[in-house]
């Protein structure tokens, strides 16, 4: 049994800061590659669905003439808005509350609509059908996804893994339920699937961060599914994070260091 689709968005509560702060940036390639296929050299309206804190929404600051970041979490968008208010040239973005399946926004009014890391969390069937009404003819949708561990420090990124061994572990011991989501592998299937695109394909994107041992921690802390385990009562130390924070001061210290990371890319030109 599943747990339902409802709680997707709940479970980020609280963690906005925290999330914005330590979560990797989309590659700054993104809007220039985007923009291309669009055939367009400034986008009249972007649409990123899923939102969260903005990371996503603010690169096409200027770069479009408007942009919508569209979120369901408060605490997302509170972020999100405080960085808006923070943001004096970014007068072309509006974040607006709601759910990647209902935007409320007009038939073909955008140029391009974006799920950065969020596309997992969405029913597909429904999500689709509204890219597409949204989505002017030979608009562009693009699902994407930091792929895999940043590649940062071999003993950093095994105890990384042995955190994740830890978590599911933990889960089961607690009896919870599978969480909610929808497999980031299937992404372009379930895109072709819909019959909603002429033309479909996968790339890859790649871009450098610093990071060190804080920010690691940060990272999985801002985890919705990590959050959710915390507030239930379950210890730092059962799901593991203990042993993490000390593994990862010992392999990266407080120096940032680059972060290498890589992105997924599903494209579809409707």
């Amino acid at each position: 049994m599943e747990e339902d689709s409802a709680v997707n968005p709940e479970r980020y509560r609280g963690l906005g800061e925290m999330y914005d702060a330590n979560r990797p940036r989309p590659p700054a390639v993104i809007p220039d590659m985007l923009s291309q296929l669009a055939r367009m050299r400034r986008p009249r309206l972007v649409v990123d669905l899923g939102c969260g804190t903005g990371l996503s929404t603010f690169p096409w600051a200027d770069r479009a003439d408007a942009v919508i970041g569209v979120e369901p979490n408060q605490n997302m968008r509170r972020v999100a808005e405080d960085r808006l208010r923070a943001h004096a040239g970014a007068t072309t973005v509006r974040i607006q509350e709601g759910i990647a399946a209902q935007t409320g926004l007009p038939e073909g009014c955008a140029d391009i609509v974006t799920c950065s890391q969020s596309f997992h969390w969405m029913d597909p069937e429904p999500t689709l059908a509204e890219v597409a009404r949204i989505l002017r003819s030979g608009g562009v949708f693009a699902a994407y996804d930091c792929h895999g561990l940043p590649t940062m420090d071999w003993e950093a990124e095994e105890a990384l893994l042995a955190f994740r061994a830890r978590v599911k572990a933990a889960r089961e011991a607690h009896g919870l339920l599978p969480e909610r989501r929808w497999s980031k592998e299937e992404h372009l299937e379930r895109m072709r699937s819909s019959g909603r695109f002429r033309y479909l394909r996968e790339s890859w994107v790649h871009s450098i961060e610093m990071g060190n041992a804080e920010r690691l921690v940060g990272y999985v802390r801002s985890h919705g599914s990590i959050g959710l385990l915390l507030r239930q009562g379950i210890s730092e130390a059962e799901i593991g994070l203990e042993a993490l924070r000390a593994a990862a001061e010992r392999a990266l210290g407080g120096e940032p260091r680059p972060w290498f990371l890589s992105y997924r890319v599903r494209i579809g030109i409707k």
